[in-house]
């Protein structure tokens, strides 16, 4: 990826680091890529070098989100998406780096494909783009894939996306295998019989609405059998997309074990519940399903007590023709990557949860997880940086979506937050 060709000082900001706990006054000096200083200064020395000088006006300065769980439809579906218009829509929403699912046609279950999405996101030259691999052959849940060969690869991490791997002798070699390679293994706490055909979470609402549903426990009786397999094996395991409070529970006391296990949760379970689905609002149609608001508050304070260690988007997008329809019949899913930041930043304004806390979920923890330099503001660090004016309030239309499918929960919605300024490698990739 191209390179930044002036040195550039963002001055004047609200700088705020989750990895090393700093939130006050500062400057930056980004050079060559990355940043060569960083001054708990508002302005520069006198004297400085020529330079592009910024003032940001006491706006927020921090790291570029790293978002761990994005959908495209490339290969195999570009109609839906394609990894360019998701670069378009990541830089517009602050995400400087963003892993993609397996999930494509075909499936990204070997080196090639690995490599092929390397590729085309060097080619597009907006945004960090890092392929996930499959944990099975075609993620059919029988047959280990290549995670050696596609780790070496550049795959981050290895999934089978919204298939559980239901054979418990399979999930322990994926698990011991990839031990090995110190590689992170995502997996959904679904337990599929009991999910199966179901479009909503058991409960008053769904039984008035008349929709299939499935009991929160589904997701807990999964999950313990994961967390057992951890146990047994030793491996690393993200536990993809918590939703609710019993599952909360088994995950911590898996920590309290001392279980090298992590947690992530999308955006959308953490500002919607199973209410917001109303008359039938397609948008809201979601895998897993939207949960109780019990169980949405139980999620939030995970969140503010570090029990969740990065929140996603699970931006997945899809056509009109797939959502338009009766609810039962729709794809779950919605789209995320511009609409993550504003909404982490409203559980700040409503919750009053430390916003340095909030961007370490979307910074340095998922750096840590899969093994970027970036998600920091420190010296050589990759000049990765976003400024936002976190007051800043605005309603998202549909003609200000930027990828290609407009399945937005938060369309017309009024946010807060706004995204003035993107760099990647010190290169601005968006300006508000």
């Amino acid at each position: 990826m191209l390179k930044q060709s002036q040195p550039i000082a963002l001055v004047n900001a609200r700088l705020i680091d989750p990895a090393s706990d700093y939130d006050g006054p500062g400057s930056l000096i980004l050079t060559e890529g990355v940043i060569a200083e960083v001054l708990h200064t508002a302005h520069l020395p006198s004297g400085s070098a020529d330079m592009k000088v910024i003032d940001c006006d006491g706006k927020v300065v921090c790291p570029g989100l790293i978002d761990l769980r994005v959908k495209t439809g490339e290969p195999g579906a570009e109609p839906k998406e394609t990894l360019k218009s998701a670069s378009r829509a990541a830089a517009a929403g602050g995400v400087t780096s963003m892993v993609v699912q397996p999930d494509t046609d075909p499936v990204i279950d070997e080196p090639a494909m690995v490599d092929f999405i390397l590729r085309r996101a060097r080619d597009i030259e907006l945004v960090h783009v890092y392929p996930a691999g499959a944990a099975t052959k075609g993620h059919n849940g029988k047959q280990m894939a290549e995670i050696g060969l596609m780790s070496e690869s550049g795959a981050v991490y290895f999934t089978d996306v919204e298939r559980p791997i239901i054979n418990s002798k399979v999930l322990a070699r994926v698990l011991s295998y990839a031990n090995g390679f110190n590689a992170l293994i995502a997996h959904r706490p679904k337990e599929p019989w009991l999910s199966e055909g179901a479009v909503a979470t058991s409960g008053e609402m769904a039984a008035r609405m008349g929709l299939s549903g499935v009991s929160a426990l589904a997701e807990r009786i999964a999950l313990e059998r994961d967390l057992a397999l951890v146990e047994l094996t030793g491996a690393r395991l993200l536990v993809d997309q918590i939703t609710t409070a019993g599952a909360i529970k088994a995950i911590a006391q898996a920590k309290a074990k001392g279980l090298d296990v992590y947690a992530s949760a999308s955006i959308n379970h953490l500002v919607f519940n199973e209410i917001d689905i109303g008359d039938y609002r397609t948008f809201y149609r979601l895998d897993p399903p939207l949960r109780s608001e019990d169980d949405r508050i139980a999620l939030v304070e995970a969140l503010a007590d570090g029990l969740i260690d990065v929140v996603v988007s699970n931006h997945t997008p899809l056509p009109a023709e797939d959502k338009r329809r009766p609810f039962s019949e729709a794809e779950p899913g919605a789209i995320g990557l511009q609409t993550l930041l504003a909404a982490l930043i409203g559980l700040h304004h409503d919750r009053e949860i430390p916003l340095i806390d909030l961007l370490r979920t979307v910074t340095i923890n998922p750096a840590q997880l899969i093994g970027l330099e970036a998600g920091r503001l420190s010296p050589g660090a990759p000049a990765d940086l976003i400024v936002v004016d976190i007051d800043a309030p605005f309603a998202l239309r549909e003609s200000d979506i930027l990828s290609k499918s407009k399945n937005s929960p938060f369309e017309n919605r009024t946010l807060q937050g706004k995204v003035e300024l993107t760099l990647v490698d010190g290169r601005i990739v968006y300006q508000a």
